[in-house]
């Protein structure tokens, strides 16, 4: 038998196994179609192994497997990467030869982690806040939240890499200044000010000093900071004369600033900061754009903390079949002990519902993703 290891995440209580589970040795668990009924069973499949055949096909099927078997590549590991290398790239713009075709490198490399493992980029927004400087990453979480929904809009490929090249670097023009008020709670100075007003233009202007000459890319960081009710800067203007793509990674910036730590404040809870922005920022965004956003985040995006109704704690780990029943992996109990690993559960069901969303001290667990999506969310 070619064994490939299965993780815990692909097991469900109350669903029936859909292959047959081996341990270690190759001794036959369960066969497929058993249902599992309750935790104590998961707890002795880990206990004993959790293998399945990788070979029990033959031609296509057999080579999909062999496959799977591979070592699976770390979309967030390609994450962070992207963050280390946009950072020396951001830091030293004025000064590097190539910086276009540099750029374009690291945006198809976020691209390739977001698109093979969507629901690790969308949790890491959440919880991967430690990675890197806070200008850098909240342009990288932008950026992931802007290509995933411009995906789902079928926007050509080309497109979706200069709205993701665009995100990356929307505030290179105020870089420095943004890392200094992660570090302030004091009240913003004149010229600290001006700078975050002149931001889009200089982020442009630097850009195009530097060798982009894709004239959407510049297009979409200048006009990133307008509103649809000409509200915004730099000039003002309303509705049909902002770029499409400029109000979708205005968007993506709003929710990534919601969400993300900073020293002087604590974030909002990501439902919390979706209800923000539809209410409090209504007259300022496309009602088209902000659709498509729900759509693809859902009510509760992956990475948020949850309670489910029977006192479970656990974290969305994907979308389900509405924005308001995701899938969701408990790691705490009702009764506040850890579970002793991660159980799938159902939140259609009146029992999983999901009841409160949580701050990391609410929540008081400890774990990691690879606890949850496996090799793919390896660092």
């Amino acid at each position: 038998m070619g064994k490939r290891r299965i993780n815990m995440t692909d097991l469900i209580i109350g669903a029936p196994l859909q292959w047959d589970v081996y341990d270690s040795t190759g001794h036959l668990l369960l066969g497929k179609g058993h249902m599992l009924v309750h935790a104590r069973q998961l707890e002795t499949l880990v206990e004993r192994g959790l293998f399945i055949d990788a070979l029990g096909e033959s031609g296509d099927g057999k080579r999909a497997a062999c496959a799977q078997a591979a070592e699976t590549p770390s979309a967030l590991r390609m994450i962070n990467q992207v963050n280390r290398r946009l950072e020396a790239l951001l830091v030293n713009l004025p000064n590097e030869t190539g910086a276009e075709a540099k750029l374009l490198e690291a945006a198809n490399v976020l691209i390739r982690a977001a698109a093979s493992e969507p629901d690790i980029a969308l949790a890491s927004i959440l919880l991967n806040q430690q990675c890197g400087i806070y200008p850098v990453r909240h342009s990288i979480d932008t950026a992931i939240v802007a290509l995933l929904v411009a995906s789902s809009l079928h926007k050509p490929a080309d497109e979706i890499t200069l709205v993701t090249a665009a995100a990356l670097t929307m505030n290179v023009g105020m870089l420095r200044l943004q890392e200094t008020l992660q570090h302030s709670a004091a009240p913003l100075s004149a010229e600290e000010s001006k700078t975050i007003q002149e931001h889009p233009q200089e982020s442009a202007r630097m850009l195009q000093h530097a060798g982009v000459a894709q004239q959407d890319w510049l297009s979409w960081v200048l006009h990133h900071h307008e509103n649809e009710d000409g509200s915004g800067y730099p000039h003002g203007k309303h509705g049909a004369d902002i770029p499409a793509n400029a109000k979708l990674i205005s968007l993506a910036d709003r929710y990534c600033a919601r969400v993300s730590t900073r020293n002087y404040r604590k974030s909002l809870l990501p439902n919390a900061a979706l209800r923000d922005i539809l209410l409090a920022d209504k007259n300022n965004i496309d009602p088209a754009v902000a659709s498509a956003f729900i759509r693809e985040l859902g009510i509760y995006p992956t990475g948020t903390l949850v309670r489910l109704q029977n006192g479970e704690i656990g974290v969305v780990t994907g979308r389900g079949p509405s924005t308001t029943t995701p899938k969701v992996h408990a790691l705490i109990g009702p009764r506040g002990a850890p579970l002793a690993q991660a159980f799938r559960r159902d939140t259609e069901k009146q029992l999983y519902a999901i009841r409160d969303v949580l701050t990391e001290e609410q929540a008081s667990m400890r774990f990691t993703m690879q606890q949850l999506w496996g090799p793919a969310a390896a660092l």
